[in-house]
């Protein structure tokens, strides 16, 4: 039987119409055809996904391309966070309103960003976050920032550690366009609400930086061993 999340996840994905979930399977598809052509992305971990109810993804961000890339490890629908000024950008505006991204307001506190993320994630629903909070400016990883705790208690649903490595190669920050490269995804096992609920704050960001960095290391190891064989 479904759990509370799960069933409350099922009522949530039948308010998208059928238009807009074919649509993001169709997307996907395309971004993993792509993925796979010019980053040989890959990823390993799959069974550490939960099958249902809500998942906080916690992801390190290499480049823009993180989002999609992170995405494509899921076959569960992903929904992800995006500036709100992001939205006014003509086509990919629309694009990004069509996977029914949350639009944030930094400057505005983004409280209202915030509500929307929760509402989803009690609705069982997963959602993909970068608690970094900006991209890496030499690929590795930078101390998290613990907004993202809040969310984690007041939802009460697992925490995903996800990490990938070979964007920040493929797109770095002073980069004008993407260039192709390799990519590694590896999904680490989740920390439970349960879990959770035993540790303080600082320790509950000690455990999924740590997490995070362990799939981290994995991802640039599988990543290694891939360009050492191509030799």
């Amino acid at each position: 039987m479904l759990s509370a999340a799960g069933r409350d996840g099922k009522r949530r994905m039948v308010e998208r119409s059928r238009f807009r979930e074919y649509g993001y399977t169709l997307a996907r598809a395309l971004c993993r055809l792509v993925g796979v052509m010019m980053f040989q992305v890959r990823c390993t971990g799959h069974g550490n996904v939960p099958p249902e109810g809500g998942v906080l993804i916690c992801s390190n961000h290499q480049s823009y391309l993180d989002p999609v890339l992170v995405g494509l490890g899921f076959t569960r629908h992903c929904n992800y966070l995006a500036r709100d000024t992001l939205f006014r950008f003509g086509p990919f505006g629309w694009l990004i309103g069509f996977v029914n991204a949350i639009p944030i307001d930094r400057e505005g506190g983004g409280l209202r960003g915030l509500k929307e993320t929760l509402k989803r994630l009690k609705g069982g629903e997963m959602v993909l976050i970068f608690p970094e909070g900006t991209r890496s400016r030499d690929g590795n990883i930078s101390p998290l920032k613990p907004g993202f705790l809040v969310l984690a208690r007041r939802s009460r649903v697992p925490l995903l550690p996800v990490a990938l490595d070979g964007t920040f190669d493929a797109w770095p920050r002073n980069a004008l366009l993407p260039r192709p490269s390799v990519v590694r995804v590896c999904i680490g096992e989740p920390i439970s609400p349960e879990l959770a609920t035993t540790l303080n704050d600082d320790q509950l960001l000690a455990e999924v930086e740590s997490r995070l960095h362990a799939c981290h290391a994995e991802a640039r190891r599988q990543r290694f061993d891939e360009r050492r064989g191509s030799r």
